[in-house]
């Protein structure tokens, strides 16, 4: 069982990433322009495989620690999304290690992973 800072800290980060992850859905329906339609469709690629991957640690975390308490930040949507992706990429690599387990590290990856997929599709459209 998990310390009770060491779960504030999990239930804070998770919180983070269902805010970033609706933050995309903002994003995606503001989208027009050129590219719009492909960044639309990355958009919508990118937050479909991160609900999956938030399930999964958020499943995996409570057989480890218990019920969590998640609270989810306000969501805005950014102006400069590519940065505001970029940025939370960063955000995540510096509070990993809130997961201490391996298998929850691997699961941050795949978060991580799909982030990086989604700026290299958005960064080619420009």
């Amino acid at each position: 069982m998990a310390t009770k800072d060491k779960k504030e800290n999990i239930t804070v980060l998770i919180g983070e990433m269902i805010s970033f992850r609706n933050s995309l859905k903002l994003v995606h329906w503001a989208v027009t322009g050129k590219g719009s339609y492909e960044t639309h469709l990355s958009l919508d690629q990118a937050i479909d495989a991160l609900v999956d991957i938030t399930d999964r640690l958020v499943e995996t975390t409570i057989a480890d620690t218990g019920t969590l308490e998640i609270v989810i930040p306000e969501t805005k949507r950014s102006k400069d999304f590519i940065k505001h992706i970029a940025d939370f990429y960063d955000h995540i690599e510096k509070k990993r290690d809130v997961f201490e387990e391996t298998f929850s590290q691997s699961i941050i990856d795949d978060f991580q992973e799909t982030i990086k997929q989604l700026l290299y599709r958005l960064k080619r459209l420009e």
